[in-house]
């Protein structure tokens, strides 16, 4: 190849051992460099007709910007515009990461995919974290792992109920009803039973001996209420690391192991997509655009979250409940570009595709970005463990069964959406009556 040709052609890797020989056929966009003209008209054009309309909402960002720094006594509406603002702006990150696994095969796409997607809940944790200060009361008493835990399980819950609900909703009305392959229905649920059973351990191990431990020491051998909160944060510790494993093992599984049964099924799936003409004649990305949708949409999610993470307290005291918000609103907006692809690919008849995108997120949250913020907090001197409410717990494992049994028969009808998004409704609402951790806990953080 001569050296005119090895610049201009899009199929040269530009690192060898991590960009493949050849680029996917799907994700070739025919030019190189980046082009402002074609990045704009891409980037507004994304990668369906609902995530095109969700680019409307780029207005909100500036505002966002503007209200922090010019009117910082109007916390609520800086916590409004920002939040309205992430779901653009997520939407890019999600886009971008879409084309950048366009152009990697199949498997290996989708993995990356979903890590890019879940890129925003990371951000999000971590801020949050780094903004806790204190370990009683509620987040208006600067008490944020409530809160961090609430959204841990509130994303896991949103994929599973409510975003695979609509997935079933938008396939339903284009087919009556919509079939899966079982290597990725059975996979997903099975780690998601692990992933669960690993979250839920130190919440289990502390409802078990909460009633043994006393708050003062009688004697040497005296189990205190001390003592036990100790052991609940080293098993959450010792779990986050254990989970993380755990995922590198599902990565390796998923990229190298089953490789051709995944891609198998992949494939097949992309030649059922009802809209693959038109998806293929849409201009793409290059490399390079990429990689600048990537690094600015991942800026300026940054600071969104960060203007978010500190309206919370007002947030909180306006009458917003702490597991509402943890549960309910922030899992929404940090999974709003997920939940597009997801219904997107549902809309063209991809249910395997759609289905990966609803329970692989879930998995690399419990597997991955929850561990992670557990650790992060361990490395910061922060107790975050993986004691959740009671609530949170029952709400987890009953989501498991009924999304199981849902995916146990390898097809999806609108019966079973319509049950799946009443569930998601009726959490909703509970946990909008839910005291916050100032008022009643069940997990031994008392409030002050």
């Amino acid at each position: 190849m001569s050296l005119a040709n090895h610049q201009s052609s899009e199929s040269t890797p530009l690192l060898h051992h991590i960009i493949p020989s050849h680029i996917h056929p799907d994700g070739e966009s025919g030019r190189s460099g980046f082009q402002l003209g074609h990045f704009l008209n891409v980037s507004w054009r994304s990668g369906s007709n609902a995530a095109k309309y969700v680019n409307l909402l780029w207005p909100f960002v500036p505002v966002a910007i503007i209200l922090h720094y010019a009117a910082p006594g109007k916390p609520l509406a800086i916590f409004t515009f920002a939040y309205i603002a992430m779901v653009p702006v997520a939407n890019l990150l999600g886009f971008a990461g879409q084309e950048f696994a366009r152009k990697m095969p199949k498997v290996s796409g989708i993995l990356i995919e979903t890590a890019f997607g879940s890129i925003v809940e990371i951000i999000l944790f971590l801020i949050l974290i780094a903004k806790h200060r204190s370990a009683n009361g509620s987040s208006e008493h600067g008490n944020l792992i409530p809160v961090i835990q609430a959204a841990i399980l509130g994303s896991i819950l949103t994929n599973l109920l409510l975003c695979l609900g609509a997935c079933f909703f938008v396939g339903g009305i284009r087919q009556q009803v919509q079939k899966f392959h079982a290597s990725i229905s059975e996979v997903g649920t099975g780690l998601l039973c692990v992933a669960g059973f690993g979250l839920l351990i130190p919440s289990a191990y502390y409802s078990a001996l909460k009633d043994s431990a006393v708050y003062v020491p009688v004697g040497h051998h005296e189990f205190t209420e001390k003592m036990l909160l100790h052991n609940v944060l080293k098993i959450s510790q010792v779990t986050s690391i254990l989970l993380i494993i755990a995922f590198c093992i599902f990565i390796f599984y998923n990229a190298s192991t089953q490789h051709s049964i995944f891609d198998e099924v992949l494939e097949a799936d992309e030649h059922h997509d009802l809209d693959r003409e038109s998806d293929l004649a849409k201009p793409k990305f290059t490399f390079t655009e990429c990689i600048v949708a990537l690094v600015l949409s991942l800026a300026i999610v940054t600071l969104l979250a960060v203007f978010l993470v500190e309206r919370i307290e007002d947030v909180v005291e306006s009458g917003v409940p702490d597991q509402f918000l943890g549960l309910i609103l922030l899992p929404l907006v940090e999974k709003a570009a997920e939940h597009l692809t997801a219904v997107d690919e549902a809309w063209d008849g991809q249910m395997n595709f759609a289905l990966f995108h609803c329970i692989g997120p879930s998995i690399q949250t419990a597997l991955f970005n929850a561990p992670l913020v557990v650790i992060v907090g361990w490395i910061m001197g922060k107790d975050m463990d993986l004691n959740f409410e009671i609530f949170m717990i029952v709400l987890l494992v009953l989501s498991t069964v009924v999304v199981g049994n849902f995916l146990r028969d390898g097809e999806s009808n609108y019966l079973e959406c319509a049950l799946l998004m009443i569930i998601y409704v009726i959490i909703a609402v509970a946990a909008w009556y839910y005291p916050n951790p100032d008022i009643a806990t069940s997990n031994g953080v008392e409030g002050t």
